[in-house]
């Protein structure tokens, strides 16, 4: 039986970097990316999809709102600030999110 995806939802304003973002995450073929560009995009993603973690990227307006309003609605989600960087970096910040959630 497959194992379940990780679902990461990946937050960000600039379109050039979420498409490298999502395309290095889904490079990884034990997790699934979907993305947002604005606080409303990824409330309402976030609302219709089950995710197990939460990347914040660069240019959210109220980046503390948006993690309060997403742990509001499942405090169970961890939400890892992305700095940008390489696949390396990236691949760091998601593992470190990930076993704080006890998911690897």
């Amino acid at each position: 039986m497959a194992m379940k995806k990780i679902e990461i939802l990946a937050v960000g304003a600039h379109e050039e970097i979420m498409k490298t973002v999502l395309r290095l995450i889904n490079a990884n073929e034990n997790w699934n990316a979907s993305g947002a560009r604005s606080e409303e995009d990824a409330i309402d993603l976030f609302k219709r999809k089950a995710f197990d973690l939460v990347l914040l990227g660069a240019g959210i307006p109220d980046e503390e709102k948006l993690r309060e309003k997403l742990q509001y609605l499942r405090p169970d989600v961890i939400c890892v600030d992305h700095y940008g960087g390489g696949s390396g970096l990236l691949k760091c910040e998601i593992i470190q999110g990930l076993a704080k959630r006890e998911l690897i």
